[in-house]
C-alpha cells in the first residue's frame, strides 16, 4: 500500500479567533516518518517546516474529520491531489448514536461498545428533550399506537447524542443496535446493544438512524450546524463538581472506561458534553494553577491537544468526595498510595493525568459552568 515516496495532501482550515477568519492550509502527512508540513494557501509561504509529530496517524486522515496540530484545531475540508483523494477517498459517514433516557446508566458501557467496533465519537452531548424537539425527532411515528407514550418516554430523563464516525456507520451501527423490539433482538441478535440493555420495543436503550439522508437531518437537531445551540444541556448547577476526561485520554479510548468506574463508585453524572477548547479558555479555566504549579503550561497544551470530556458529577449520599476517587495528580504517586483511584489505574504522568477534577469544593459550580 505504501511507497518510499508517500505522501498525502489535505486542505485544511483553521479558525483564527484574533483575525476572526478562517485560514487555508496545505497539509502535508509523510506516513513513512509520521512527519507533517504546511503551506500558508493565501500567502504562499511555508507555515509549519516538516516536522515529526507523533499524535497525528494515517487513519485520522479524511475529508470532513477534525484533528490537531500542535494544539491548532483543523478542519480537513478537501484532498490536496488525485493520488491522496485515490488512496484515502473513504467511505466515512457520520451517524447519530442517541442513547436513550433507559440505558443513560449504561453510557460507560454503550461508548466502549462503539469504541471497539472501531468508531470514533466526534460529538457528545447529555440534554434534556423538550416535548416540541421530541416531536421534530419522531415526526415519522406521528400515525404510530405508541407515539404518546414515545414522547413521554424520551423526554422523562437526559439523552446522550453523539456523532459517531467510521467506515460505513449508518448500516454498522443499525447491526450493533439489533431489531428495534428488544425481545425480538434477544432471540435474533442475542450479542446486541438492544438485546443486552433494552427492555422491550420503545425502551430499547438506543436509536440510530436508517439512511445518510436521516443521519444528516437528525444529527442537525441535536448539533445544529448554523451555530445553534440544539436541545438544552442537562447540567443541575447544584451540589456539583466538574471532571475533565483529557484529550489524551480520550484518544487513547478510555472514556468509557473512565464513566463506568465513576458510576461504579456511586457518583451520578447528571451532564457530558466533548469540547475543543481553545487555548485561550483552557487558559483561563486553569488561571488558578498559573504561577503555582510548575506544569501549567504542559497542561495548558495537553488540554487543548485534542477533544476533552467535561462532566457534571453529584455526589451520592452519604456523600463522598469525587477529588478523592480521582487520587493525587501524580499517577505516579497515586499507585502507592491509592491504587484504586482513577488517576492511579488511568494515568500516565503528572500531565496526562486522564482526569481534570475541581480542586476546591466552592468551585465546583463556576467549573461545571
Amino acid at each position: 500500500f505504501q511507497s518510499q515516496a508517500d505522501r498525502f495532501a489535505f486542505i485544511a482550515e483553521w479558525y483564527d479567533p484574533n483575525a476572526a477568519l478562517f485560514r487555508r492550509y496545505e497539509l502535508l502527512y509523510y506516513p513513512k516518518d509520521g512527519s507533517v508540513e504546511m503551506y500558508d494557501v493565501k500567502n504562499h509561504r511555508t507555515f509549519l517546516k516538516r516536522t515529526k509529530y507523533d499524535s497525528l496517524h494515517l487513519e485520522d486522515l479524511f475529508v470532513g474529520n477534525k484533528i490537531t496540530v500542535f494544539s491548532r484545531h483543523l478542519s480537513l475540508v478537501d484532498y490536496g491531489d488525485q493520488y491522496t483523494a485515490r488512496k484515502l477517498g473513504s467511505r466515512k459517514e457520520r451517524t447519530l448514536a442517541l442513547i436513550k433516557p433507559d440505558a443513560v446508566p449504561k453510557l460507560g458501557e454503550l461508548i466502549d461498545i462503539i469504541i471497539n467496533a472501531g468508531f470514533t465519537i466526534t460529538k457528545a452531548k447529555m440534554m434534556m428533550l423538550s416535548r416540541k424537539e421530541a416531536v421534530d425527532f419522531y415526526a415519522d411515528h406521528q400515525s404510530k399506537p405508541f407515539y404518546n407514550e414515545l414522547l413521554q418516554f424520551v423526554t422523562s430523563g437526559p439523552v446522550v447524542a453523539m456523532e459517531i464516525l467510521g467506515d460505513d456507520a449508518v448500516s454498522k451501527w443499525k447491526t450493533l443496535l439489533g431489531p428495534a423490539n428488544s425481545a425480538a433482538a434477544q432471540t435474533d441478535a442475542p450479542d446486541s446493544i438492544r438485546a443486552n440493555f433494552g427492555h422491550d420495543g420503545l425502551r430499547n436503550a438506543a436509536h440510530g438512524p436508517d439512511s445518510v439522508a436521516s443521519a444528516a437531518r437528525e444529527l442537525e437537531l441535536f448539533f445544529p450546524s448554523s451555530g445553534g445551540r440544539g436541545p438544552v444541556n442537562s447540567a443541575q448547577f447544584t451540589n456539583c463538581t466538574c471532571c475533565v476526561i483529557k484529550p489524551h485520554a480520550v484518544n487513547e479510548g478510555l472514556t468509557g472506561k473512565i464513566i463506568k468506574a465513576i458510576v461504579r463508585e456511586g457518583f451520578q453524572i447528571s451532564a457530558l458534553q466533548m469540547f475543543n477548547m481553545e487555548r485561550a479558555n483552557v487558559e483561563e479555566f486553569y488561571e488558578i494553577y498559573k504561577g503555582v504549579v510548575a506544569e501549567y503550561l504542559e497542561m495548558v497544551t495537553e488540554l487543548c491537544s485534542g477533544p476533552c470530556i467535561a462532566m457534571e458529577i453529584i455526589q451520592p449520599e452519604p456523600p463522598k468526595v469525587f477529588r478523592d476517587f480521582c487520587g493525587p495528580s501524580d499517577p505516579e504517586i497515586a499507585r502507592h498510595l491509592r491504587p484504586g483511584t482513577l488517576r492511579a489505574v488511568f494515568g500516565k504522568n503528572k500531565i496526562q493525568n486522564a482526569v481534570h477534577c475541581t480542586d476546591l469544593p466552592e468551585d465546583g459550580l463556576l467549573e461545571v459552568r
